[in-house]
């Protein structure tokens, strides 16, 4: 048995330009039109409404001036008003070929927007069909409000149906324009209008302000309607419209329906449509979000590693995208380990440990961690492990004002002794060196001199956790230490640590002596 078609239309440029905020150029419309027609592949766009500003001419313009030399203009529609000529005359003259003539769904609206009677009304829609025909454009026809329709007056919005169908219309959209329906509803109510016009092609238009929209979208489909629309990231006005992304995939796995969209564009086109709303995608947004392929918790990419338990269908390939393995307080060794492999970097088990540990560490401080954090902080714990610490930083205080010299506070254990002393420098740092010098002045030690300083935020742009100074430093020879922290001056601390220790591991352990204050 073949499996049915889906025809799919795309509201983005319509629909979820009305999103609050959201206004694209007749550049951006261009761009996202030919992504929308030439790498998702949806059958129909709808660009704009008709006599709403020159700028939306122009887009409209663009769009279509493309669309006829792609042998698309039959793909491109614009949604027009019943005010015959004015939005007939403006889409004629914007180029494209096919109204979505907007009509009153509901007793409701044509009563208290239009105040005018089901036959006045209807003469109306009929006179805007005819002079669309008479002018070479195909004719859609939208009931705004059909689901409230259905629900209040449904005689009315059945009699707009039947005179419809017999109209040289060639689709009739049933828009859910408030967001009211739930599934059951839905269903009853399309099964109800598809039994009664058997033969009518019908499109279903879900908004989402109880978050059913892919729901009802989904009960519609199974239901036999012909065609669904859509926005790119759920884009429209209040809660959004049918978010393409999730239907699809939806489709695909739980219908035998065809679409002919291309699910592996899916991410790209997300990014673009974000990128010129300037409408952030939440990290946790099916298919497309920034989290929604990232495991986190250490059993689960245990599972993963073992025998993809933690796997769905939704495999993150199918969208252009890849799994990732979240780093933080509740990473096993297992997520370390996928992300080393990813970085090519293998460690001993007992390494390994460390490494998690610190990534734990930072975790429990809401520190965040990335894969590119990754490689530093190996680097860290290596380094640390390598080194006999007998001399630690134990406590400092440090206070910057307005006017006032940076000072510190310094407490410093070296052999199981404590050594205290306090200073004041050009910046937080100098002031941690003259208190260091002062405590070692006093111990008849010398330090190294500081060659060059250099601080690294690990690439990527997108942690918060880590800040990398590497300290060069001379003593008859150069040699460099690295510390690793969330805050630089304490990096650079932790970094001067290191150097204290590899100096006392080359010379003889000091005498014990009383603290210095």
């Amino acid at each position: 048995m073949e499996a049915k078609k889906l025809e799919w239309m795309d509201t983005t440029l319509r629909d979820g330009e009305q999103t609050s905020g959201v206004s694209f150029l007749p550049s951006e419309k261009l761009h996202i039109a030919k992504a929308l027609l030439e790498e998702l592949k949806v059958d129909r766009i709808e660009v704009a409404s008709a006599r709403v500003s020159a700028g939306e001419l122009e887009g409209v313009q663009r769009i279509t001036q493309w669309a006829a030399q792609k042998g698309y203009l039959d793909r491109i529609e614009v949604l027009g008003f019943v005010d015959t000529p004015i939005s007939v005359d403006w889409i004629v003259e914007a180029g494209a070929k096919v109204l979505n003539l907007l009509t009153k769904g509901s007793l409701n609206h044509l009563v208290y927007q239009l105040k005018k009677t089901p036959a006045a009304h209807f003469e109306d829609i009929q006179s805007a069909i005819g002079y669309a025909v008479q002018k070479g454009l195909q004719v859609n026809v939208y009931l705004e409000d059909w689901s409230s329709g259905m629900r209040d007056s449904v005689e009315y919005t059945l009699s707009l149906i039947d005179m419809l169908s017999k109209q040289p219309v060639k689709r009739i959209m049933l828009p859910d324009t408030l967001g009211i329906l739930s599934p059951l509803e839905t269903r009853t109510f399309l099964g109800q209008v598809i039994s009664k016009f058997p033969g009518v092609h019908f499109d279903f238009h879900g908004h989402n302000d109880y978050d059913l929209a892919v729901a009802n979208a989904l009960e519609a489909i199974q239901l036999g309607v012909s065609g669904i629309h859509s926005t790119v990231n759920g884009l429209g006005e209040r809660a959004g419209n049918v978010p393409l992304e999730s239907l699809l995939a939806v489709v695909k796995d739980f219908t035998d329906i065809e679409t002919g969209i291309q699910e592996q564009k899916i991410f790209r086109v997300s990014k673009l449509v974000e990128q010129f709303s300037g409408q952030y995608i939440p990290a946790n947004k099916p298919v497309v979000g920034e989290n929604v392929f990232t495991q986190t918790a250490g059993i689960h990419a245990d599972g993963d590693q073992k025998k993809s338990l933690y796997f769905n269908k939704l495999l993150p390939e199918r969208f252009g995208r890849e799994r990732k393995y979240a780093l933080g307080k509740s990473s096993g060794k297992a997520n370390i380990s996928k992300n080393l492999e990813a970085l090519g970097i293998s460690l001993e088990p007992e390494e390994l440990a460390r490494v998690t540990q610190r990534i734990i560490d930072l975790g429990d401080k809401k520190e965040r961690v990335t894969p590119e954090d990754l490689p530093y902080i190996i680097s860290d714990v290596l380094q640390n492990t390598a080194l006999n610490k007998h001399i630690s930083i134990d406590g400092y205080h440090m206070t910057q004002s307005k006017g006032m010299k940076p000072s510190v506070q310094l407490r410093l254990k070296m052999h199981g002794n404590y050594y205290d002393a306090t200073a004041t420098g050009d910046g937080q740092y100098d002031s941690f060196m003259n208190a260091l010098s002062n405590i070692y002045t006093t111990l008849h030690k010398e330090l190294p001199k500081l060659v060059d300083y250099h601080v690294t935020i690990p690439p990527g742009g997108k942690t918060d956790a880590l800040v990398e100074t590497v300290i060069t430093w001379e003593h008859g020879h150069r040699f460099k230490t690295k510390g690793l922290d969330p805050d630089q001056t304490v990096a650079a601390m932790m970094a001067t640590e290191k150097m204290l220790n590899i100096m006392d591991s080359i010379t003889s352990a000091p005498q014990s002596t009383s603290s210095l204050v």
